[in-house]
């Protein structure tokens, strides 16, 4: 299982590093353009091995072919959000880079399923499939597996509980269309509502919604990566493993929630095929309603995309 990693940032290389420990990857490759960060970074992370006790192993390349066979691809290139920004102001320079490892992509690793972290998420989701034209299922976005762990370990914050007893799930957009979903929430096994007022709910509902702007208010310079690379590398297990393991991604709809061909944050089941299938929840009729106004604001913004290829 070869597995490469686009950017050697910060979250580019903690993804990196979170995928060889866990070691269901023969080979991670990490490529980047700038000359000797890479390669410092792999030979740093590969003295780690006998420490931590796992096989294996990094490389750090500026050079796509490098690349070549990669069984999944995960892009983390791009400029990230500073203080004040949002993540549509990023669009047209990023659409710029996220295009061009799409071509470079499909010439090296035409036949991998590709995890696109770029802001902003939803349109880079959807311009990497374009340019690269790779069928829409081996096309994906990390955006949810992220939001809803922000959704859970708010909601664990609250109450003074275990992250690991909270169970909950994001979906719609990256951004301010994002949906959490409370009435799917539970606490110990106990629904949310059980345990908290609707007014608390709401405002956590509002600091999941903000969760990203929160963490880059603080950092000043930079953006997540702790969190986000976590949900990359959690999603590339899935798909390595085979494991058809249901994960919220931003995934091709093709009629389910009543939403067709637009990218979008849903409910999917995780293989070496990449979206195996996306999976249909039993939503309340004002989730319903946000999920599907969260489908055509993407939709609107995904038609910028057009022009920017």
């Amino acid at each position: 299982m070869k597995i490469t990693v686009v950017g050697a940032g910060k979250y580019g290389s903690t993804t990196a590093l979170r995928i060889a420990q866990a070691g269901y990857a023969d080979e991670v490759v990490m490529t980047d353009i700038v000359e000797g960060l890479p390669q410092g970074l792999a030979l740093d992370m590969n003295q780690s091995r006998p420490i931590e006790r796992y096989e294996t192993r990094v490389v750090g390349t500026n050079d796509y072919a490098d690349t070549a066979g990669s069984d999944i691809v995960i892009v983390t290139a791009g400029k990230p959000r500073t203080p004040g920004m949002s993540r549509m102001d990023l669009l047209q320079d990023n659409a710029k880079i996220v295009g061009g490892v799409a071509r470079q992509v499909a010439e090296h690793a035409p036949d991998a399923v590709v995890i696109v972290v770029s802001n902003p998420l939803d349109e880079m989701t959807a311009l990497f499939q374009k340019v690269s034209g790779f069928p829409q299922a081996r096309v994906m976005g990390q955006a949810g597996m992220l939001d809803t762990a922000r959704f859970e370990d708010k909601i664990a914050e609250k109450l003074g509980v275990s992250p690991l007893v909270v169970e909950a799930i994001t979906l719609g957009s990256h951004g301010e269309t994002m949906v959490p979903v409370p009435s799917l929430a539970t606490v110990d096994g106990k629904p949310l509502r059980d345990v908290l007022s609707a007014e608390d709910i709401d405002q956590l509902v509002d600091a999941t919604r903000n969760g990203g702007a929160e963490v880059v208010a603080l950092l000043k310079t930079g953006s997540a990566y702790y969190a986000p690379s976590s949900a990359a590398a959690k999603m590339a297990e899935a798909v390595a493993k085979d494991s058809g393991a249901r994960m919220p991604v931003c995934a091709w709809v093709t009629g389910e929630y009543g939403i067709s061909d637009v990218y979008l944050g849903v409910p999917a089941a995780l293989g070496r095929g990449g979206v195996l299938r996306v999976e249909e929840l039993d939503l309340e009729p004002g989730e319903l309603d946000a999920l599907r106004a969260a489908a055509e604001a993407v939709r609107s913004k995904q038609s910028d995309v057009d022009s920017l290829v």
